[in-house]
């Protein structure tokens, strides 16, 4: 009786430990696949996210560079357009420049004491020569179509004022000067030019006087 319990007893503690450990292997089993499911779907998980995270960034690189080329592309077009401000101030500049060109190039004159009764008005001005081709040596040539008279008519134009008038008498006003008589084209201006040469720059004009009537 006594070796059928010992045979019995020690049936239950093989059986039991066949159990336990079948429980185990059992248990390291779920064990496994539990940890290789996190691995290969918690990996691809991670994966995923990191590639919508890596195509947002790629998306919003590309949104940025359309941006950035749109405004590159918005540059030139908004240099290209003038400022009306920048335009008016230009304006005003130059009109102001203009206007100070005109005030330095305005003729002062002084009215002086009639030469004789035929002149109703005598005055004298800040005429600059009127430039000339002459160089050297300069005797005054009379002659019609001389470089001289030329620029004796030029010297007229400017202190009278008439762009179309006609030389009624061009003559000898003493050492390197002379005395020219202008009218307009209708005679109803009639002025008498004196000149002086100036080397180097040409016939300046220094008196004026308006006559009357024509005379010679």
């Amino acid at each position: 009786m006594s070796d059928e319990n010992s045979r019995i007893d020690k049936y239950e503690k093989r059986r039991k430990t066949t159990k336990s450990i079948t429980v185990l292997l059992i248990l390291g089993g779920i064990l496994i696949v539990f940890l290789l499911f996190i691995w290969i779907f918690g990996g691809d998980g991670k994966k995923s996210e990191e590639s919508n995270e890596a195509s947002t960034e790629i998306q919003r690189d590309e949104n940025d560079s359309d941006d950035t080329m749109f405004e590159d592309e918005e540059d030139p077009i908004e240099k290209d357009e003038p400022d009306e401000d920048d335009a008016k101030d230009k304006n005003d500049e130059d009109k102001e420049e203009k206007k100070e060109d005109d005030e330095e190039d305005e003729v002062e004159t002084e009215e002086v004491e009639p030469s004789d009764a035929n002149v109703s008005k005598a005055y004298t001005g800040n005429w600059e020569p009127v430039g000339t081709k002459q160089s050297g040596s300069h005797t005054t040539n009379y002659d019609d179509g001389s470089q001289d008279r030329i620029e004796i008519k030029e010297a007229a134009q400017l202190a009278t004022g008439l762009q179309d008038m006609t030389e009624l008498w061009v003559g000898n006003g003493g050492d390197q000067k002379v005395i020219a008589t202008v009218t307009s084209p209708d005679k109803t201006d009639i002025y008498r030019v004196y000149l002086s040469w100036v080397d180097e720059k040409g016939w300046q004009p220094t008196k004026v006087e308006e006559l009357k009537e024509v005379s010679y």
